[in-house]
């Protein structure tokens, strides 16, 4: 297939990469959804991405003095890690609790969230220095930045940490008409039509 010389050193790296980004690509994806409990889902993508791999592999081992081949094969595995993290942020699927912590007052901070209808589940604690308040928030994974300007607006020097959470009972999110984004763009709208 690669017998002329312009093609097989120029296009058979450009393919080996490209298809090396794509296989590592679906690996990082594939991976998201077995942690995700897609179990129908998750097979399919490991099937395309092990004969993508496979068709790569079968290249390299036929130009193995090629030491081009290699260099394009670790390129696209570099490349292919890259873009499948930048994809699964795009993708923001799953659901995330999101744990507050803050010395600081948090009622304005509790009040606003349970305004958007978050359930928003707080408790008194002791840390080092004294008296903190301890917020735990389900929420979807793509409401993350809009619900860390909000903890940035109300008690900018909290801690947080965000953790996956693969199942949560039904009624522990928000109805999605209700979320941050939604009304961001009502406060907008409003402001608009002043």
């Amino acid at each position: 297939m690669f017998q002329d010389p312009s093609i097989h050193y120029y296009l058979l790296p450009l393919l080996i990469f490209l298809s090396r980004i794509a296989d590592v690509t679906l690996g990082t994806i594939r991976i998201i959804f077995v942690s995700r409990g897609m179990k129908y889902l998750a097979p399919i993508i490991g099937f395309v991405e092990v004969l993508i791999w496979l068709i790569a592999m079968s290249q390299i081992m036929q130009n193995l003095a090629d030491p081009i081949t290699y260099i394009a094969y670790a390129a696209g595995f570099a490349a292919g890690n890259y873009f499948g993290i930048f994809l699964e942020n795009k993708l923001a699927m799953g659901i995330v609790m999101m744990r507050i912590i803050t010395s600081t007052n948090a009622e304005n901070l509790i009040a606003h969230l349970r305004s958007l209808d978050y359930k928003v589940t707080n408790v008194t604690a002791f840390d080092n220095d004294g008296i903190v308040e301890v917020i735990f928030l389900p929420l979807r994974r793509r409401e993350i930045n809009e619900v860390l300007e909000v903890i940035q607006k109300h008690n900018p020097k909290a801690f947080y940490s965000i953790t996956d959470t693969r199942n949560l009972s039904q009624g522990a999110l928000p109805v999605p008409q209700k979320s941050i984004l939604l009304h961001k763009r009502m406060f907008r709208f409003r402001r608009k039509a002043k």
